[in-house]
C-alpha cells in the first residue's frame, strides 16, 4: 500500500487518474442515490399502498367510522398524505377539492382483503373499501411526489457541479508547475539566465523543471566560459597590436603604410568594440555618473560631423535639462549612430532631433539612405548581425556598432528602437531616464 501511494504521488499520471476515477465514483454514487430516491418516492406501484393498508386496515377504516367522521377523515388524509373520496347513493365526498383521479372509472386489480381490493387507474394503484353502504376510495397525493423530484434532482445537479468544481481546482493545482515552467522558459528565453524555476515537486513536472534548470545552467557556464575567452583574447591582441604601431611608425611615407596604418586602426577599434561590449553585458555593469545638460552635450557630439557631404541638421528644445549620464558611453552610443546614418546614407540629409520631458530624455537620428527590411530589424542590433552579409568590411562594419548602441541605452535604464523602410531610410530612437539607475558594483 505505502509503495502505491508513493508511486502515485511521483507520478503525475496517476494522480491525474486517480482524480478522474475518484471523479467517475463520485458522479455515480450521486447518480444512484439520485434515482433510488426519486424512484422510492415515486414507487406507487401495487407492492406500496396495498401492503400498508392490509397491515392497517382496520385502524384506518375505525379511524375513519360507520358512518364516516369526515372530520377525522381529512385528517386521516393530512396524516397518511392521501387524497380519501368517500361514495354512497346519496354521497360524494373528497378529502382533496382538486381530486385529480376519477375513482369511479378505475379498473379491478386484486382482492386484498373480504371488502376490500386493489384498483388501477392511468398506472396509479387505488384502494377500494366496502363497508357499511359506503365506498371508501384512498390512493396517494402527486402534488408533494412531483415537488420532491425537482428536488432531489436540484440537489443531484449541485453535488455533480460541487465535484466537476473539485476536479478543476485539484487538477488546476496539479498543473501550477507547467505555468511556472513557461514564465521560467520565457524569462530564459530573454537572456535572463539567472532565473530558475522554484520547486519541490518529485513527479514527472519536478524532474522536468530540473531538467529546465539544469539547461540554464550549462548555458550560463557556456556563455561565461566564453565571455571569458573573448576578453582574454581581446586583452592578448592589445600587445602585438601596439608593436605593431610602434614599428609603424619607422616605417617610410608610402601608400603602402597609409593602408596598413588603417587596418590596424580597424582591428584595434574592433578588439576595444568587443572589450565594451563584454562589459557593458556584464552581470554588473559599472556605470560612471556625470550630470550634464543633455541636450548641448548631445550638440557638442553631433557638431563633429557637421563636415559630412549630404548635410547634418540638429535640433534641440530651447529650454535645457540636467541629466545624470556615463559622458563617455553616451558619446560612443552618438559616434556609433551617425557614423552608421553617414556610412549607409548614400550622401542624404541627416537628422539629429533632441527633446526631453521631466524624467526621459530622446535622441533620435533620422536618415534617409538605404534603410533596412523588415525582416533583419528584429535582429539589427544583435552582435556581428549585418542586414547585407556580402558587404565589405569598409561599407557594412563589423557588425558591434548598433549592438554597443543598445548596450549602452539598457545599462542607463533606457531603450534603442529602430524604425526602417528599404529606400526610405531609417529611424533610431534613444530613450534615457534622467537618473541611472542604481545597480551594485562590479566585483
Amino acid at each position: 500500500m505505502t509503495t502505491l501511494v508513493e508511486h502515485i504521488r511521483k507520478s503525475l499520471f496517476f494522480r491525474l487518474l486517480a482524480i478522474f476515477g475518484i471523479t467517475l465514483v463520485l458522479f455515480f454514487i450521486i447518480i444512484l442515490v439520485s434515482v433510488q430516491a426519486i424512484i422510492s418516492q415515486n414507487d406507487n406501484t401495487i407492492e406500496t399502498i396495498p401492503d400498508y393498508f392490509t397491515r392497517n386496515v382496520e385502524s384506518i377504516i375505525e379511524d375513519i367510522g360507520i358512518p364516516p367522521n369526515l372530520a377525522d377523515a381529512v385528517r386521516l388524509a393530512g396524516e397518511l398524505d392521501w387524497t380519501i373520496n368517500i361514495r354512497n347513493p346519496i354521497m360524494r365526498w373528497s378529502s382533496d377539492a382538486d381530486n385529480r383521479l376519477d375513482v369511479d372509472s378505475s379498473q379491478y386489480q386484486r382482492t386484498l382483503t373480504n371488502d376490500a381490493e386493489l384498483r388501477s387507474i392511468d398506472g396509479e394503484s387505488i384502494i377500494m373499501v366496502q363497508r357499511g353502504g359506503y365506498d371508501f376510495y384512498m390512493y396517494q397525493r402527486s402534488r408533494e411526489v412531483e415537488e420532491f423530484n425537482f428536488v432531489g434532482l436540484y440537489i443531484g445537479l449541485a453535488l455533480g457541479a460541487a465535484v466537476l468544481l473539485l476536479n478543476y481546482l485539484m487538477v488546476n493545482k496539479l498543473l501550477d508547475p507547467v505555468r511556472m515552467l513557461r514564465k521560467g522558459a520565457n524569462r530564459i528565453e530573454r537572456g535572463d539566465l539567472n532565473y530558475r524555476v522554484k520547486t519541490n515537486r518529485q513527479d514527472e513536472l519536478g524532474e522536468l523543471t530540473e531538467s529546465i534548470n539544469h539547461m540554464a545552467d550549462s548555458l550560463q557556464s557556456m556563455l561565461e566560459a566564453k565571455r571569458q575567452l573573448l576578453m582574454a583574447i581581446s586583452h592578448e591582441l592589445r600587445t602585438p597590436i601596439t608593436k605593431a604601431k610602434l614599428r609603424l611608425e619607422f616605417m617610410p611615407e608610402t601608400e603602402e603604410r597609409e593602408q596598413l596604418r588603417e587596418d590596424i586602426d580597424e582591428v584595434d577599434q574592433l578588439i576595444s568594440d568587443l572589450l565594451e561590449a563584454e562589459r557593458l553585458n556584464g552581470e554588473h555593469t559599472t556605470l560612471v555618473a556625470e550630470p550634464v545638460m543633455f541636450a548641448d552635450y548631445v550638440r557638442s557630439i553631433a557638431e563633429q560631423f557637421e563636415s559630412y557631404e549630404g548635410g547634418l541638421s540638429i535640433h534641440v528644445p530651447e529650454r535645457d535639462q540636467e541629466f545624470e549620464i556615463d559622458k563617455l558611453r553616451v558619446r560612443l552610443l552618438i559616434t556609433n549612430l551617425l557614423n552608421n546614418a553617414i556610412r549607409h546614407g548614400e550622401e542624404n540629409p541627416i537628422v539629429v532631433k533632441v527633446s526631453s520631458e521631466e524624467e526621459t530624455g530622446t535622441i533620435e537620428v533620422i536618415d534617409q539612405g538605404e534603410g533596412i527590411s523588415e525582416e533583419h530589424l528584429s535582429k539589427i542590433s544583435e552582435p556581428f548581425y549585418r542586414a547585407d552579409s556580402a558587404r565589405q568590411r569598409n561599407t557594412g562594419g563589423f557588425g558591434l556598432g548598433l549592438y554597443l548602441c543598445r548596450l549602452i541605452a539598457e545599462a542607463h535604464g533606457g531603450r534603442l528602437e529602430i524604425e526602417s523602410e528599404i529606400g526610405e531610410g531609417t529611424h533610431i530612437t534613444v530613450n534615457l531616464p534622467r537618473h541611472l539607475p542604481r545597480t551594485e558594483p562590479a566585483d
